[in-house]
């Protein structure tokens, strides 16, 4: 099942895709339980939407929405930092026992066909294709054998970084947070679809050359691992989000460095969800 969030009439709402491309809005039929899309994950059962899908026509057009990120306002947005072997390799860095986490602010997200911004600050906007996942059964000191059943979905993730703000201290926040940088989308994929454990293949392409290309075989900190870790320390909520880590192949670490520039066109790809497209516009 594809999940989204998008504006109607000038009102948030949140729907369910069909194969054919079609879009049944959630909102006037279930807004009553569930406010948001967040909440209806955290019903963990989506049989009402599956009712809804059998008693009314989906009439909307996908192609035609003004897509939200996936969870418009996610209460936690967490990035797990350095998880593939080879980007540890290219930034020089280590292997950490730990994750290494830093958190995003829902105001740095777009939707997939948004403009992902590149502000006046910095020339040095990068891509950084992840996984995201979207918890739906919330908890604190959460096992790891019982990780995936916390998952409500998974969605395609860019991590969009602001390289010398990054860089100009020791602390992260704010190049990884300037205003719709980062791409989350197209679509919740639900976890029923998705076999716990089964590995994935993550791809980004700029301007159609693939530029990162990995699989979650390859994960340092497995995803179980980092839903334990963080509920260690935190209580996961219904909507929050884990943003998986980025493999090797980033722009600031190739020679010349590749950075994104105005009228780029960014896309993330995982096999079993779909794919995020973002063009880059100037603030």
């Amino acid at each position: 099942m594809k999940l989204i969030s998008f504006v109607l009439n000038g009102k948030n709402t949140y729907g369910v895709v069909t194969d054919e491309k079609k879009v049944l809005d959630l909102g006037p039929l279930l807004g009553g339980r569930f406010a948001d899309l967040a909440s209806l994950l955290g019903n963990n059962d989506l049989s009402p939407v599956q009712e809804a899908l059998e008693n009314n026509p989906a009439t909307l057009d996908y192609e035609d929405l003004d897509l939200l990120p996936v969870i418009p306002e996610p209460g936690k947005i967490f990035c797990i930092g350095l998880n593939y072997a080879d980007h540890v390799k290219e930034t020089n860095r280590e292997v950490t026992e730990a994750p290494t986490i830093f958190l995003r602010v829902a105001e740095s997200q777009v939707a997939h066909n948004d403009s992902i911004v590149l502000p006046p600050e910095s020339v040095k906007l990068d891509y950084e294709g992840e996984i995201a996942i979207v918890i739906g059964k919330g908890g604190r000191r959460i096992s790891e054998e019982k990780a995936w059943d916390h998952i409500a979905g998974y969605a395609c993730y860019n991590d969009g970084s602001i390289r010398d703000w990054q860089t100009a201290t020791s602390q992260w926040g704010p190049g990884k947070n300037f205003w719709k940088t980062g791409g989350f989308g197209p679509w919740l994929v639900t976890a029923d679809e998705i076999q716990p454990g089964q590995e994935l293949t993550l791809v980004t392409r700029l301007n159609g050359q693939e530029m990162q290309r990995t699989t979650t075989e390859l994960l340092i900190h497995s995803i179980p691992r980092q839903i334990a870790y963080i509920s260690s320390f935190l209580p996961l909520n219904a909507g929050d989000v884990i943003v998986t880590g980025t493999p090797g192949g980033v722009g600031a670490k190739r020679n010349p460095p590749v950075f994104m520039k105005e009228g780029d066109v960014v896309e993330i790809e995982v096999d079993a969800v779909g794919v995020l497209r973002n063009t880059i516009s100037a603030e």
